[in-house]
């Protein structure tokens, strides 16, 4: 059965040719020959090879190799990932040699045992596909990291002096290598932050890797960081690459990081330091380069706590800290934020293009957003697809029924505690469930993994029951 490799032979003795042929295309799927190497270039630029045998000498009383010296550098120059195995004569065995120091895989000498050119051509074909793989595969991670960048791209919107200072850090660290940890509530956009980090560093045209520290279970948090080798656990049925290898060269974003365990927090603290990770199962290190931008909701205070948060660990992150603003306190960038929300879910739902009334202006600035900007985004993309007016009005919005105005003054109201009390006659699930999760999230001031933790759910089950309740 005939092996998959397409072969290009190029030598100016007829017999050669027709040899090689004859012999090599009983082993693969393709053999082409070329007698002037001045039509090589038209050969690579019609076919792909995985293999081509180049004679050393072309012409009558030629045996320097000069020839095959300058055709094997071109070949090179087309396409540098050629495998090209040379053919010589007994006594120009030095002058292969030479060519395998300027590029070639390998040499055969004429006249050639035939066991031993299927041998050596085999080889050369499986290095041929390799090189064209892992080429293809370099192109599509470079593909995707680009798309994965282009998809999450979102400009930080936002003038107001709390959000300047934010891109000011931004622009001065971004630049450098330093470990980055952003501090603040949740739905701040602390991995837009990230991101932007990310876009604005030397590492730009790299993987961005998030890896959200709350939503892995402990058990599995050394094989999905550290990776893992066939046969290393109960399930572990192949290799599996770590994502701290996985995002090498580029940033990687550890979100949650105030969840981690106390434990694991030791682990990633020498992983960290020593910048290299052992995979489980392995036996050898394997060094990696990550640029580490970290993100928490919780507040510095309780990072300070040694019973919470090892300190060498936040020292080793917090090279530059950035805090984010609430939402309550950037009131100006509430208008344009909503602007671009509005215009963003209207293009997605196909819907008229709507602007907000004074009345739901005021009531957007007025209130308080315990979500932040994730909330405001989960509010408008509702009131998009339920507005039956020409303009969005308060009433679109729905409010009143969450919470009390914010004071445009930026001073926080308590929360009716009429929000809190449950409908006794109430025995429909669905509002039952919304009631509980509301309260839920209101006690624990939008604190996800704190809310998840109490109503015993995951911080995926939650966020998908908030978006199912518009919460």
């Amino acid at each position: 059965m005939k092996k998959e490799g397409r072969i290009l032979i190029v030598d100016d003795d007829e017999d050669i040719l027709i040899a090689g042929k004859l012999l090599l295309k009983r082993e693969f799927s393709s053999v082409s020959t070329c007698n002037l190497p001045e039509h090589i270039p038209d050969f690579l630029s019609g076919q792909k090879f995985d293999a081509i045998l180049l004679d050393m000498n072309f012409g009558p009383g030629e045996s320097s190799g000069a020839q095959g010296f300058y055709w094997l550098k071109k070949i090179l120059e087309i396409k540098p990932d050629s495998v090209i195995i040379m053919i010589t004569a007994h006594g120009g065995v030095d002058v292969a040699v030479e060519a395998m120091k300027l590029g070639a895989t390998d040499f055969i000498a004429k006249p050639w045992q035939n066991e031993k050119v299927v041998a050596t051509i085999s080889t050369a074909v499986l290095l041929g596909k390799s090189r064209s793989e892992t080429q293809e595969l370099r192109a599509e991670n470079q593909i995707l990291v680009q798309a994965n960048n282009q998809s999450k791209t979102q400009k930080m919107i936002g003038m107001s002096m709390q959000m300047q200072q934010v891109q000011s850090i931004i622009a001065r660290c971004a630049p450098t290598d330093a470990n980055v940890l952003i501090l603040g509530e949740n739905g701040t956009g602390k991995e837009l932050v990230a991101r932007a980090i990310h876009q604005q560093s030397l590492r730009a045209n790299r993987i961005f890797m998030s890896v959200d520290l709350g939503a892995i279970a402990e058990t599995l948090f050394e094989s999905e960081l550290f990776g893992h080798k066939k046969g290393a656990f109960t399930g572990a049925q192949q290799d599996r690459i770590g994502l701290l290898k996985a995002a090498d060269g580029g940033t990687l974003f550890l979100d949650e990081i105030g969840n981690l365990p106390l434990h694991l927090q030791a682990k990633l603290l020498t992983i960290l330091e020593q910048r290299k990770v052992t995979p489980l199962g392995a036996n050898e290190p394997v060094s990696f380069d990550v640029r580490v931008v970290s993100a928490t909701n919780i507040n510095k205070q309780d990072l300070k706590n040694d019973d919470k948060f090892r300190q060498d660990l936040l020292f080793r992150l917090n090279t530059v800290e950035i805090k984010l603003p609430t939402l309550r306190e950037r009131i100006t960038d509430i208008e344009p934020l909503s602007s671009y929300y509005i215009d963003f879910y209207s293009k997605k739902y196909n819907k008229p293009l709507k602007s907000l009334n004074d009345d739901a202006l005021l009531a957007v600035k007025s209130y308080a957003w315990p979500g932040n900007i994730r909330e405001l985004r989960h509010a408008i993309e509702r009131a998009i697809i339920l507005s039956q007016t020409s303009q969005l009005n308060s009433r679109d919005f729905q409010l009143e029924q969450i919470t009390t105005p914010l004071a445009v003054s930026n001073e926080i109201t308590s929360i009716s505690p009429k929000q809190d009390v449950f409908i006794e006659d109430e025995l429909n699930l669905e509002v039952i469930e919304k009631q509980v999760i509301g309260k839920a999230l209101k006690k624990h001031r939008y604190n996800i993994s704190h809310t998840a933790k109490e109503l015993g759910l995951t911080r995926a089950a939650l966020y998908r029951r908030m978006e199912k309740h518009g919460l």
